[in-house]
């Protein structure tokens, strides 16, 4: 979940992804966990036309009948009144601007369905307060989200029935959602398994962790031995530098207004993630193998590609790393949802990511106490994820629910806090290539930025993505049609 810039505007995280991202809807950036893909254009948008619901607050108590806005929107271009299926494809941590055009198009097209997309609570406009003190955001949950899901979805499908002069129809629905919102379409299939036929949870990261050293291993992975070895050399040199001229190391990357050295090996650490999780890799190894090679200063060749393609053409603001900025509780028109993420962080998910004890990839000073430092300082004492009571109520990796698909890219950092074994009713399938990254299924390669209908075109591997994806239509078709065998809208 990252900060928006004039032109680009990003999110775990998502967060996050995220962004999906960006995502446009729900992806998660390694810090804040998703990211909020790019999709600028009208062509990358289904739609954007903004619609509203009147959403109940605190879905937990008998007493506070408080209500507030929540956005969302509707495409029905495919949509077979008869029986078509309702697409419901979650937005994720950022802010909520459309329908991306992604593959949800693709599948849209070919089961006749609507798609709808609700706006998580907090994110963009549908903020219930208008300070977002650590107070006020006591009703930012993932628990409180899934509520929010099940009675619009409840409100839509009444709707529809009216304006189709139609009653007691229920139309079959999936789920939809990448990284954290993947995350949530598995938990609504767990929780609501009565209002859906079924979900698809894109690079879903369903288990809480709290010391998540395997993110970092899996970017040495990723990298390959030259890269890593290279990498691993830039941060020695990056943590030496720092410490005896610090304010001209972060100036030279732009940075300087990262007064706490944390925020700032993290800011370079997430640097180095987006490469390998939305599907780049060569924009970070092939400058830094080269320079590498030739001799020549690591640390300016690491600075260049953070301003150029992390700054730059990837759109990432500096002060998504500031903690004096996380501590800004102001509702703006243009705010970011570094806080709301943050917040979701510090109190249910954690997904610490930390540096091994050894071989790592990132500086061994962002570890576990820098975080909780952070959550203490941004949100107040008392504030820390509840990691254990997250996974016992969800299941964590083990979860028991069924006709859930679970998808994951091969050098996607996330995977490791996601579902990786099929089970008989949920299964598993992992893209296999040098730049599947987050949210492969959905977004293609690269998965930032956008590429439209989610082409594959460019992924290292495009047989192995069409090979999965028509395994996905295989269970949702198959799902779909037990939910219209049954005549109702779930099994």
């Amino acid at each position: 979940m990252r900060t928006k810039t004039s032109t680009m505007k990003l999110l775990f995280l998502i967060l996050v992804s995220f962004s999906l991202s960006s995502l446009a809807n729900g992806f998660l950036p390694s810090r804040t966990m998703l990211h909020k893909f790019s999709a600028n254009g009208s062509n990358n948008y289904l739609t954007t036309e903004e619609l509203w619901f009147n959403q109940i607050l605190d879905h937990f108590s008998p007493y506070d009948h408080r209500r507030f806005q929540q956005r969302y929107y509707e495409f029905h271009d495919y949509f077979r009144p008869s029986d078509g299926p309702i697409f419901l494809n979650i937005c994720g941590e950022s802010a909520c601007d459309g329908i991306a055009n992604d593959y949800i198009n693709v599948l849209a097209k070919k089961f006749g369905a609507a798609v709808v997309s609700l706006e998580h609570r907090y994110y963009g406009k549908s903020s219930p307060f208008k300070l977002l003190t650590t107070g006020n955001l006591r009703y930012l949950s993932s628990k409180q989200a899934l509520f929010d899901l099940a009675v619009f979805r409840q409100h839509y499908q009444e709707s529809l029935n009216l304006k189709l002069n139609k009653a007691n129809v229920e139309n079959p629905w999936f789920v939809f959602g990448v990284s954290y919102s993947g995350a949530l379409s598995a938990w609504f299939r767990l929780k609501f398994p009565h209002l859906t036929c079924g979900s698809l949870a894109s690079s879903a990261v369903v288990q809480a962790v709290y010391h998540f050293t395997e993110f970092d291993q899996q970017i040495g992975e990723s990298a390959g031995a030259e890269c890593k070895t290279a990498l691993q050399e830039t941060t020695a040199l990056v943590e030496q530098r720092l410490q005896s001229n610090g304010k001209a190391l972060k100036t030279l990357f732009g940075a300087a207004e990262l007064d706490i050295d944390g925020d700032f090996l993290y800011f370079l650490a997430d640097a180095t993630v987006i490469a390998f999780q939305y599907g780049n890799p060569d924009k970070l190894c092939g400058p830094l193998v080269e320079a590498k090679n030739a001799g020549e200063d690591l640390v300016n060749t690491y600075a260049d590609y953070v301003k150029e393609y992390y700054l730059g053409s990837f759109g990432v603001d500096v002060q998504t790393y500031n903690q004096k900025h996380l501590k800004n509780a102001a509702v703006t028109a243009d705010q970011s949802s570094d806080r709301l993420w943050w917040f979701q962080v510090c109190t249910e998910v954690a997904y610490f990511q930390v540096a091994p004890s050894n071989d790592s990839i990132r500086s061994s000073k962002v570890d576990t106490r820098y975080h909780l430092d952070l959550c203490k300082n941004v949100f107040g004492e008392g504030i820390y994820p509840e990691v254990d009571m997250t996974n016992l109520y969800y299941g964590g990796t083990k979860i028991t629910g069924s006709k859930i698909i679970f998808t994951n890219g091969s050098q996607d950092p996330w995977r490791h806090a996601s579902k990786q074994t099929s089970s008989p009713d949920m299964p598993s399938y992992l893209f296999t290539c040098t730049n599947c990254g987050h949210g492969t299924d959905m977004r293609g390669c690269p998965q930032s930025p956008l590429n439209l209908e989610g082409d594959a075109s460019n992924c290292s591997s495009p047989d192995a993505v069409h090979k999965i994806r028509k395994q996905m239509i295989e269970n949702i078709d198959l799902w779909l049609s037990e939910c219209h065998d049954a005549g109702r809208s779930y099994m």
